[in-house]
C-alpha cells in the first residue's frame, strides 16, 4: 500500500466514525445505557421477570455498542498518530498497513450491524423454500439454495435446525423448513425473502439445454413475547401423518408428524423435525403464529407505503435475485445491482455482500 493510498483510509475511517457517532446518537445511548444500569440495582428489579429481562438484554446490547465504538475510535486514532510518525519504507509501515486492512473490514462488520434496528432484526429466522413449476429442475434448485443457506449458518456460527423436509420423487426438494438461530438472524436473512432464479445447462436434460429455475424463499422471524398472537381451538385443523426424511427414509413408526391448517387464512404449516407428535405441534404452531404476526406487520407496513404512495409486491415471477451459470458466471441482486461472478463461493453461502447491499439500500 502506497502513502497515499493509506492517508485515504484514515480520512475515511474518521468521516465514517463521524457518522457511526450519528446514527448510535452517541451521548443518548451513554446516558440511557446509565438510567438502564442504575434500574437493574433496584431493589424491586426483578418483581417482573419478563420485563427485567428485556432491560438486561437492551443494556447489554447497549454496552456492546458503546464498547465496540470507542475501541473502533481509538484504534483509529491510534493509527493516524503511528503513521503520521513512520517511514514509508519501514517495516513498521508494512504493519500499520496490515492493520489498516483490518480495521476497514471491522467497521464494514459494525456498519452492517448499526443498520439492523427494526424491532424484530435481533430474533432467530425462519426459512420456507419451494420451488416453482419445473419439477426435477426446480426442486434440484431448491435444494441448492437449501445449501447455500446451511453454508451461510455454518460461516455465521448459526444454529440450524430443519423443521420440515419433503424430497422430491427423483432429485432435489419438494419444500423445505428451517429454523436458523443466532444474533441478529432475521434482520441479515431478511434480505432473502422472495423469488431466486437459476439460469444453467440442466443437468437433467440429455440435450444439454439451457433451462431457468424459480424458487420462493420465505423469511420471517420467530417471534418471541413482544407480539400476542391468539389463535382459537376452532381457528385451526390439526392433521397428522407419518414423518419421512430425506431421500424417503423413514424417521419413525409413528404418525408424530403434524399438519395445522389456520382455517381463517389458509395458512398450512407442517413439522416432522420431531419424534414426539406433541413437540411438532407445538413447533408448527409456534411457526403459525411467526406467519401472523407477520401478516401483520406486512399490514402496517402497507399501510405505511399507501400514505406514502409506495408501492412494492414481491411476487411470483418478480424475481429478486438471478443465479446465471450459463453462457456466464454471474449473481445479480435487482434491489440493489449488487453482483459477482464468484458463483462457487455464492453458493458456498457467501452471500453477505447481497446482504449488505441490502441493508444500506434501505429497502
Amino acid at each position: 500500500m502506497e502513502r497515499y493510498e493509506l492517508n485515504k483510509y484514515l480520512e475515511s475511517f474518521e468521516i465514517r466514525l463521524a457518522d457511526l457517532e450519528r446514527a448510535l446518537n452517541l451521548e443518548t445511548l451513554k446516558k440511557e445505557f446509565e438510567q438502564n444500569s442504575q434500574m437493574m440495582t433496584a431493589a424491586d428489579f426483578w418483581d417482573d421477570v419478563k420485563a427485567a429481562q428485556k432491560i438486561i438484554e437492551k443494556t447489554n446490547n447497549q454496552k456492546e455498542q458503546i464498547e465496540t465504538y470507542e475501541s473502533l475510535l481509538k484504534e483509529s486514532e491510534s493509527l493516524s498518530e503511528l503513521a503520521s510518525v513512520t517511514d514509508d519504507q519501514s517495516e513498521d509501515f508494512l504493519l500499520i498497513t496490515d492493520e489498516v486492512l483490518a480495521l476497514d473490514k471491522s467497521l464494514k462488520v459494525f456498519e452492517t450491524l448499526i443498520l439492523l434496528n427494526e424491532p424484530y432484526d435481533d430474533l432467530p429466522a425462519i426459512l420456507e423454500l419451494h420451488p416453482g413449476a419445473g419439477g426435477t429442475e426446480s426442486q434440484d434448485w431448491c435444494e441448492m439454495l437449501y445449501r447455500m443457506y446451511q453454508r451461510y449458518a455454518v460461516r455465521k456460527n448459526y444454529k440450524i435446525d430443519v423443521l420440515d423436509y419433503q424430497a422430491g420423487e427423483e432429485a432435489g426438494i419438494k419444500s423445505v423448513t428451517i429454523r436458523i438461530k443466532g444474533k441478529y438472524a432475521y434482520g441479515y436473512l431478511k434480505s432473502e425473502h422472495g423469488v431466486h432464479r437459476l439460469v444453467r445447462i440442466s443437468p437433467f436434460d440429455s440435450n444439454a439445454r439451457r433451462h431457468t429455475s424459480f424458487v420462493s424463499v420465505e423469511v420471517m422471524p420467530e417471534i418471541d413475547q413482544r407480539i400476542e398472537i391468539n389463535i382459537k381451538d376452532e381457528d385451526i385443523k390439526v392433521d397428522v401423518y407419518r414423518s419421512s426424511g430425506a431421500g424417503g427414509q423413514s424417521v419413525n413408526t409413528t404418525d408424530s408428524a403434524v399438519r395445522v391448517t389456520h382455517l381463517p387464512t389458509n395458512i398450512v404449516v407442517t413439522c416432522q423435525n420431531e419424534r414426539s407428535q406433541i413437540k411438532n405441534k407445538e413447533v408448527a404452531m409456534d411457526i403459525l403464529r411467526s406467519k401472523l404476526a407477520v401478516l401483520e406487520i406486512e399490514k402496517q407496513r402497507k399501510l405505511l407505503n399507501d400514505i406514502k404512495g409506495e408501492q412494492k409486491e414481491i411476487g411470483w415471477g418478480s424475481q429478486i435475485r438471478s443465479y446465471v451459470f450459463h453462457p456466464y458466471q454471474m449473481v445479480k441482486d435487482h434491489r440493489t445491482d449488487y453482483e459477482t461472478s464468484q458463483t462457487v463461493s455464492v453458493m458456498d453461502g457467501d452471500i453477505d455482500g447481497f446482504i449488505n447491499a441490502y441493508l444500506k439500500s434501505g429497502d
